[in-house]
């Protein structure tokens, strides 16, 4: 029945008008900036990543940037950009500020509301990217901008780096480090495409995690050979049960449980605050990660198992090549996870070993795999100072991350990276690579006040060494 009433007063809550909040200049600027980022589709395949940089662009220069400190690097149909802000050097080596101008696909006919469209609606900012990640986008250039027309000089150069092809090949971001080094060469980097707040259902902050590391993401391509002949004269050797035995064997592996710094530091403070089993099986963890018990209740959590081991998971299948005939070949792209500071290559042979000598293990396109980030304490320090300016008494944490970002190549680089972005959310709110994508409005406008006080905590007078 309240499904029913729900569904029945969905069009007419579509309908109410869009309610603007009251913001002061620097907000209206950024909004704006917020707007004309969501209207660019930079979705793989429609060369606007070049065009939104080159809007970008003319901000930075309006602002007093010089065009010496504005780069535009093409790459293909998309490019990647880097803005220099230039500090008299008291506080130390620069530090990189990172985003990637690219969005995942969104179809506006599956949409309620056009997704490259900013709409304000019921406290909410809807839009294909606005959490990931034209957010992040704009809340650095806009700092940028009002710091760059109030004359702020800072200790330290703080540099831009923002990639074009993050949600697919993240060649740009590769690119960068192997051929612009110098244009983007940091004593650290902070994404703001990773970390951030979890807010509590009824909007209470929970935790904020500051990601030092992510697991590293790899294709393998699993293929059992066969001459093949007619589907009427059947034999025991047959390339798709083959390529089956080989799926139950990866199905039933589990990579030796692994942990550094960061991740018994997650589970001792995830588990101060997690119910039930899981929460005991979070501190048990963090007080002694050979507990079996504790292991075999994370491995069972969808959620945890990612953050203790490396993972790997069929996704795609492909076999045979008429009805009427045994298959030559079969195929299965294993998907993995792969722990930091793992190498890719071990992870192939481990599936090699695992699957045994007459199933080929491939590595499918390019993978990159780091280190973890040690936990600077300066970086934690302004972190804190940053997030308790929006979002008073909240714990800080650092994290692990299951996905990918382009923090990856500057950790392989040898440069420390940080996920520090800004937002706080709902997982109820999460929409992110889906159907119509929001952020609150709050959380945009207190991002781009965390931002500026992280840039100044590390840029600003105090800052100087």
């Amino acid at each position: 029945m309240l499904k029913t009433l729900f569904a029945a007063m969905l069009p007419l809550a579509i309908a109410l008008p869009v309610q603007a909040t009251a913001i002061d200049a620097n907000q209206a600027q950024a909004r704006d900036i917020f707007s004309h980022l969501i209207a660019f589709k930079t979705e793989v395949g429609q060369a606007q990543v070049p065009v939104m940089a080159n809007y970008l662009a003319d901000q930075f220069r309006a602002a007093g940037f010089p065009d010496a400190d504005i780069h535009i690097i093409p790459h293909g149909e998309t490019a990647s950009m880097v803005v220099r802000y230039r500090g008299n050097g008291s506080g130390g080596r620069p530090i990189a500020l990172m985003a990637h101008m690219d969005v995942v696909t969104a179809k506006p006919e599956d949409w309620q509301r056009d997704p490259f469209k900013l709409i304000e609606e019921n406290g909410y900012f809807y839009g294909r990217g606005t959490e990931d990640i034209k957010s992040g986008v704009t809340v650095l250039a806009a700092n940028f901008i009002q710091l760059k027309k109030a004359g702020f000089v800072p200790t330290r150069d703080l540099i831009i780096v923002y990639t074009g092809d993050e949600e697919t090949s993240q060649d740009t971001m590769e690119d960068l480090v192997k051929n612009h080094r110098d244009l983007i060469d940091a004593e650290f980097a902070l994404n703001t495409d990773s970390g951030g707040g979890e807010l509590a259902e009824d909007g209470k902050p929970l935790v904020y995690g500051l990601q030092t590391a992510e697991k590293a993401f790899a294709d393998f391509s699993l293929t059992t050979h066969n001459p093949g002949g007619h589907s009427s004269l059947p034999r025991k050797d047959n390339a798709i049960y083959e390529l089956a035995d080989a799926l139950k064997k990866v199905q039933a592996y589990q990579f030796p449980v692994m942990w550094n710094d960061t991740t018994l530091a997650s589970f001792k403070a995830l588990g101060a605050t997690t119910q039930g089993k899981v929460g005991q099986a979070m501190r048990d963890f963090a007080k002694d990660p050979h507990d079996a018990a504790a292991v075999a209740v994370l491995a069972d959590e969808p959620s945890e198992v990612g953050k203790t081991r490396t993972t790997c998971v069929a996704t795609l299948l492909q076999g045979g090549h008429a009805d009427n005939a045994l298959p030559q070949s079969a195929t299965a792209n294993i998907n993995c996870r792969i722990f930091p500071g793992v190498a890719v290559d071990t992870v192939r042979e481990t599936l090699q070993d695992v699957v045994g000598p007459q199933v080929e293990v491939s590595l499918v396109g390019k993978s990159v795999s780091s280190d973890a980030s040690p936990l600077r304490p300066d970086v934690l320090a302004a972190v804190t100072k940053a997030v308790h300016s929006i979002r008073p008494g909240v714990a800080i944490t650092p994290v692990q991350e299951s996905g990918a970002s382009d923090s990856i190549y500057y950790r392989a680089a040898g440069i420390p990276a940080y996920g520090v972005g800004g937002l706080f959310m709902k997982n109820s709110d999460a929409f992110a690579h889906g159907l119509n994508e929001r952020i609150p409005v709050k959380s945009f406008y207190d991002d781009l006040a965390y931002w500026h006080v992280l840039l100044m905590t590390l840029a600003g007078p105090s800052s100087a060494r």
